[in-house]
């Protein structure tokens, strides 16, 4: 347990952050899946609208650090190469 006052301090922010970061994470998989469902029903119009909520929520999470930025990159690329693939 954190004796000093900045150690308890800096354990509360710990606490707020890691519910802060579990939320992005949690919202950015529940989109993922909405993706998930569009590409697997060939629903090129929702896959496209729901591409456009997932990148930014990805990219937040990358800004915000709960993603690496390469691994936001990635993903963001390889959803954007299987909606472009819907078309043709």
């Amino acid at each position: 347990m954190a004796t000093h006052k900045s150690a308890e301090k800096r354990a509360r922010q710990n606490k707020v952050r890691s519910i802060r970061n579990a939320s992005r994470k949690t919202r950015i998989k529940s989109t993922l899946k909405k993706m998930d469902e569009a590409l697997k029903g060939n629903n090129k119009p929702v896959a496209e609208e729901t591409l456009k909520k997932v990148s930014s929520l990805i990219s937040k999470g990358a800004s915000k650090g709960v993603l690496r930025k390469r691994t936001a990159s990635r993903k963001i690329s390889r959803l954007s190469k299987k909606v472009r693939a819907l078309a043709s």
